[in-house]
Parts: C-alpha cells; sequence; structure tokens
C-alpha cells in the first residue's frame, strides 16, 4: 500500500513562506496524480493545487494562484508545494494525496493520504 508523508509545516509571519514535501514509500510517485489539499478548524477540506502524473498538467485554485507552486522531483520520490506571501487565511492542515486515475481536487476521488502538516500564518 503506498503510504505518503507530508512535511515542512510550521508557524510562520504573514508574507513568508515555507515548502511543503509529499514523499512516498514502497511505489514510485510518478505513478500517481498527486493533490494537495487543506482542512482549517470546522471546515471542509479543500483542494489547493494537483500536479499529474507527467507533471506537465498543474492546477491551482484561485485563492492561491501565483503564490503557491506544485512540482515533482523524480530523484527524490518527492512532490513540492512551494507557498508564499503567507496569509493568515491559509492556516490549516495541508495533505497530500495520489491517485492513478483521477487528476483535480474532488478529495473523494483520491485512494492515498498522509498523515498532515500543521502550517500556520500568524504574527
Amino acid at each position: 500500500q503506498v503510504k505518503l508523508v507530508e512535511s515542512g509545516g510550521g508557524l510562520v509571519q504573514p508574507g513568508g513562506s515555507l515548502r511543503l514535501s509529499c514523499a512516498a514509500s514502497e511505489l514510485p510517485l510518478n505513478d500517481y496524480n498527486i493533490g494537495w489539499f487543506r482542512q482549517a478548524p470546522g471546515k471542509g477540506r479543500e483542494g489547493v493545487s494537483c500536479i499529474s502524473k507527467s507533471g506537465r498538467n498543474t492546477y491551482y485554485t484561485d485563492s492561491v494562484k501565483g503564490r503557491f507552486i506544485i512540482s515533482r522531483d523524480t530523484a527524490r520520490n518527492t512532490v513540492y508545494l512551494q507557498m508564499s506571501s503567507l496569509k493568515p487565511e491559509d492556516t490549516a492542515v495541508y495533505f497530500c494525496a495520489g491517485s492513478t486515475m483521477y487528476w483535480g481536487t474532488d478529495p473523494q476521488l483520491y485512494n492515498y493520504w498522509g498523515q498532515g502538516t500543521q502550517v500556520t500564518v500568524s504574527s
């Protein structure tokens, strides 16, 4: 079974940057479309960004366009989410998820999930 592990979260001031990582054991991440999701307290899980298996197709939700970049590092078997110009409303637990068939932001269509990493944007 594919196990995804997120890392890179933390506390950052507004305007700051963080890079989240999604690493996989057992299988190459290039076999999976990868999505990044976030969930703030009391809210549903929101699709933030996703990247296709090849890396040629990416998507960003409107609220993060121009601030977040999703990318793959095949050699490290890792997908990154570079987050810049962070805002307090970006505060959430961030999850990565994988699917062999689906590419998009519907969390119900992803098969594999990590445990999440907390991102807190506060002064």
